[in-house]
């Protein structure tokens, strides 16, 4: 074991935590005042609930060995997870802090997918599709990719979670958003704090460092240039973004900002530590146009409501992300891996990226489908007209983000006029 290596990961790993709660920040800043309390909570009971179906048995089915789809049950509700190293996991650093590592992972994933059903989900149907998604969707992704499964077989790469994290998340939110009609209320509204969407969008940013650097689990060069590329990509995506935005708008927003970094985030993920540092930059630069596309102009045309465009950013940007990483991987950067079509590897690195997208947003999808399918014929997964006019803060949780609004206010402040 290695003392260094473990800090190192325990670092990371309270870093990609921090991002879920930064990203419940940045959901709430963009939704409307009566709900930004719900929104909160949906991201922020990710940490609870993903935290049981983890330790129970998602961990297992990831990780474990097993077949080429699941792990078996050697790690069922943690049994043989200590201090001790893992050969083929954690070669240098427990084994239990590994798995906390990847928990963060699932937690944000679920955090990610949310953002598609803000307002428009009930929360404790939202509970319970958490659980059975981690289980059934991101579990069995993660053991094909990172637990020995057939895309790791196949030759498919993925660095720290393009395909596991984001394209999972954005695929299954798009789908849950579309089964529960979200649609039906297309009208745009305007963000109630962009403050709030602000410091949740740094908060992410500074997790995303752990997110990427930790997944090399030691700091060496593949981790310092996983570091630089991750610092370059949140840049270049950005930059992406606001040049189709000012080509198209003739302005320059700070939530188009924030977009940009986040897609050039997501689209660097999978190649974090296969890519140099001009690769770097161009992917983040494809993937922040791409996902400015899908938003404004593809989701636009085919009128589908993803609510904070989880899948517009997260899911396309994995994708972009995942395809391209087979094109712009380099042997020089990562002596693990073979080069990728832009540097005479041949047309395969492609190939199998492409293969392992397409089956896991096929899975991702039937898998969503079907889990909310069961859930909503044992109740209403869209929330009621009463919840879309009053707003879920106070129905659902009897609390409001702001006092200084809405009857509750207007209640006390009568008690202390008649006083």
């Amino acid at each position: 074991m290695n003392i260094n290596d473990t800090l190192f990961l325990f670092l990371c790993t309270l870093l990609v935590w921090l991002m879920t709660p930064g990203l419940s920040l940045f959901y709430g800043g963009l939704v409307q005042s009566k709900n930004v309390l719900n929104t909160v909570m949906q991201s922020m009971s990710a940490i609870i609930v993903v935290t049981f179906a983890w330790v129970f048995i998602g961990f297992t089915i990831s990780f474990s060995s097993g077949n080429n789809l699941f792990g078996d049950f050697t790690y069922l509700g943690l049994q043989h997870v200590g201090f001790f190293t893992q050969s083929n996991l954690s070669t240098h650093v427990p084994l239990a802090l590994f798995m906390l590592f990847q928990l963060m992972f699932c937690t944000i994933a679920v955090s990610i997918l949310s953002g598609s059903v803000a307002e428009k989900m009930k929360f404790f149907p939202f509970l319970i599709f958490v659980f059975l998604w981690v289980i059934f969707v991101y579990s069995p992704v993660a053991h094909w990719v990172w637990g020995g499964g057939w895309i790791h077989k196949l030759g498919a790469i993925d660095y720290a979670g393009g395909t596991v994290v984001h394209i999972t998340s954005g695929v299954s939110g798009l789908v849950l958003a579309v089964m529960i009609g979200a649609g039906k209320n297309f009208d745009k509204r305007q963000p109630h704090n962009l403050i709030i969407t602000l410091i949740g969008g740094i908060l992410v940013w500074i997790g995303w460092y752990g997110f990427n650097v930790g997944s090399a689990f030691t700091f060496d060069e593949i981790a310092m240039t996983s570091f630089v590329n991750t610092v370059l990509a949140a840049s270049a995506g950005s930059l992406g973004w606001s040049i189709m935005e000012y080509k198209t708008k003739k302005t320059t927003s700070l939530i188009g900002m924030l977009s940009g970094m986040l897609a050039g985030l997501v689209a660097i993920t999978p190649a974090a530590g296969f890519v140099s540092y001009s690769s770097a930059i161009m992917i983040a630069i494809i993937g922040g146009i791409c996902c400015h596309f899908s938003i404004n102009y593809i989701k636009v045309k085919l009128r589908y409501n993803d609510a904070l465009d989880a899948f517009g950013i997260h899911g396309i940007g994995g994708i972009v992300g995942a395809i391209l990483t087979g094109i712009f991987q380099s042997n020089k950067i990562n002596p693990s891996i073979e080069n990728g079509l832009a540097f005479g590897g041949g047309i395969n690195t492609v190939w199998v990226q492409i293969v392992a997208v397409s089956i896991t947003i096929i899975f991702s999808a039937i898998m969503t489908y079907s889990i909310a399918k069961i859930i909503g014929m044992i109740t209403a997964l869209e929330t009621n007209e009463l919840e879309e006019k009053q707003g879920l803060d106070y129905l659902v949780h009897g609390e409001r983000a702001y006092y200084s609004d809405g009857p509750y206010f207007s209640g006390e402040l009568n008690k202390l006029r008649k006083k």
